[in-house]
């Protein structure tokens, strides 16, 4: 089930991530580790997350790979250290897309949410770069809880747009 994707206005967020570099075969494996290392971090530090895990695609080349940061939003900025560095989620508009079903569905949410933006003459928060795509914000919001059944994952996305 997805809903209708809508604009929203989001504030800058503090926030801690790992980045890195995987293609579309990899990402499954590699990047839900890293959102539990920063979880881990967080905890240690004695910090609350000030909402769900994220992924952040920085990059995206479907052929050649992706440049992700798996991260959380907190409320106040923080030092970050080791593999884990700090950023902030720009504020402006987004196009948000709730959608509710197993993470293998997110490919075609994804491409409804780009096809519907499209139909609104609405542009992105994207250049070119020789890596490929490379987004101002383009997040995968993690609103799941431990143990849910994975055909009813809560996933948001939030696309930013230009200007």
């Amino acid at each position: 089930m997805t809903r209708e994707p809508e604009i929203v206005e989001r504030e800058a967020m503090p926030y801690v991530a790992i980045t890195t570099k995987v293609t579309m075969d990899t990402i499954g494996a590699v990047v839900p580790p890293l959102n539990q290392q920063v979880q881990a971090w967080l905890r240690s530090q004695g910090i609350a997350p000030a909402d769900s895990p994220f992924w952040k695609y920085n990059v995206i080349d479907m052929e050649r790979g992706l440049e992700i940061e798996a991260g959380v939003t907190v409320a106040e900025p923080v030092q970050a250290e080791g593999p884990i560095h700090a950023g902030v989620l720009p504020a402006g508009r987004y196009v948000r897309l709730l959608h509710i079903g197993h993470p293998d569905t997110l490919m075609d949410a994804t491409a409804r949410l780009l096809k519907w933006a499209d139909a609104h003459g609405l542009e992105w928060d994207v250049s070119p770069s020789a890596e490929g795509e490379r987004w101002g914000c383009r997040l995968e919001i993690y609103r799941d809880e431990p143990g849910q059944d994975m055909n009813d994952w809560e996933t948001e996305l939030s696309f930013r747009l230009a200007g």
